[in-house]
């Protein structure tokens, strides 16, 4: 049985969480991990990057080259 973009969503998450701070994770990096670990396909990969982003738990970056990583809080941004 073929991983749920739940599932998927779940695990990239927890890659770039596991990260924060050190590394950098590329949109493909992401999804070629999930593709090897889960035997999943681009296309649940993908999906699972859209529901990501638009949830807020990611956000792109661009530092010559898009990036997906988790929300920064500002300095005197309101808890």
């Amino acid at each position: 049985m073929a991983a749920s973009i739940e599932d998927v969503a779940n695990a990239m998450f927890e890659i770039v969480k596991d990260g924060a701070g050190s590394k950098k994770y590329k949109p493909s990096d992401l999804t070629k991990m999930m593709v090897e670990k889960l035997e999943t396909d681009k296309k649940t990969c993908k999906a699972a990057i859209k529901e990501l982003v638009n949830s807020g738990r990611l956000v792109y970056t661009y530092f010559g080259g898009s990036f997906l990583e988790i929300p920064h809080k500002e300095g005197a941004a309101p808890d």
